[in-house]
């Protein structure tokens, strides 16, 4: 009962763990750092299931309190969170999985995703911008999907979402409070990352033989827009924390590893479908730049679980 009652204290922003974890998996699988990747797969999978276990818990046990907690934007990483797990399972193989993942988000985005905009208020921290993320991610995990021979309806509706998401990106912009690059706690990265899981459904819809000519290439100019902008944000956010510094531990920070994760994994697709080879040099470092957060982080989170367990009450 008790490891009940502590699944129930899990806060649905906590699915950002496991897409920060996920999306470094992706990113060291395709630097070919296939051990690695592997047990940062295996992190994340593990880290799915506590947090499933958690979501049905609280549905289950408090009704209303997960109603109220579907109205704030951090419940879109639970969508957010499965389309990265089941990104790198199809690019391990395991396509109905992938599939079965891919059913399992696009079930619960709609209902999520009108939830968090009928109640997103301004100003908006960048928790805000998980509005495009959710959506986002489907587009990649159906482009994936499409390009590991799945349907090609997959990579339409792929389109259609990454269309979608930019809007949502929009959406968000104007509602965000710009103050919060010297003042967030974390997810005012976000940002970034949300321009960088776009780049990398247009990078995923560019590699696709469904498009050629014309279409090919406004796919591949999107592309590159899209992840020139998520650079110009990440170089902003980061001599942000230069000049503010904020090294205390935050479950928000895990939306920071996000991010930089997402920014070098959409580097390096894009080096390959647009073919910009210099972008495979800009991906792996940013990705060893991604790798090393997560480490601080996770660091940061096993501190501070010590401490609060300590004090005699569970912490997250």
């Amino acid at each position: 009962m008790r490891a009940v009652s502590r699944l129930a204290t899990v806060p649905p922003a906590a699915g950002a763990a496991v897409m920060a974890t996920g999306i470094v998996s992706v990113g060291l699988h395709l630097l070919g750092r296939g051990v690695l990747s592997g047990v940062f797969l295996a992190v994340a999978a593990a880290l799915w299931v506590l947090l499933a276990l958690a979501f049905a818990v609280r549905l289950l046990g408090d009704r209303s309190g997960w109603v109220a907690a579907s109205a704030n934007p951090p419940a879109l990483t639970a969508v957010a969170a499965t389309c990265v797990l089941g990104t790198r399972l199809s690019l391990l193989g395991s396509q109905r999985t992938a599939l079965a993942l891919l059913a399992l988000s696009a079930l619960a985005w709609p209902w999520l995703l009108l939830s968090v905009l009928r109640h997103l208020r301004r100003p908006a921290p960048g928790g805000a911008f998980l509005v495009c993320v959710a959506t986002e991610g489907l587009a990649v995990l159906a482009a994936t999907l499409a390009l590991a021979g799945q349907g090609d309806w997959l990579a339409w509706a792929a389109l259609v979402a990454c269309l979608l998401g930019v809007v949502l990106y929009g959406e968000a912009l104007l509602r965000f409070d710009f103050g919060q690059v010297l003042t967030g706690s974390g997810d005012h990265w976000i940002a970034a990352g949300a321009l960088a899981i776009s780049a990398l459904a247009a990078s995923k819809l560019t590699a696709s033989p469904l498009w050629t000519g014309a279409g090919h290439s406004a796919l591949r100019v999107l592309t590159l827009v899209l992840l020139g902008l998520d650079l110009a944000w990440y170089a902003v956010l980061a001599v942000c924390e230069v000049l503010r510094p904020r090294v205390r531990y935050d479950l928000r920070r895990w939306s920071t590893v996000f991010p930089l994760g997402m920014s070098a994994v959409a580097a390096l697709s894009t080096a390959q479908a647009a073919h910009v080879r210099r972008l495979h040099g800009t991906g792996t470092v940013l990705l060893w730049i991604a790798f090393a957060a997560w480490l601080l982080v996770a660091a940061g989170f096993c501190a501070h679980v010590l401490r609060g367990r300590g004090a005699g009450r569970p912490r997250f």
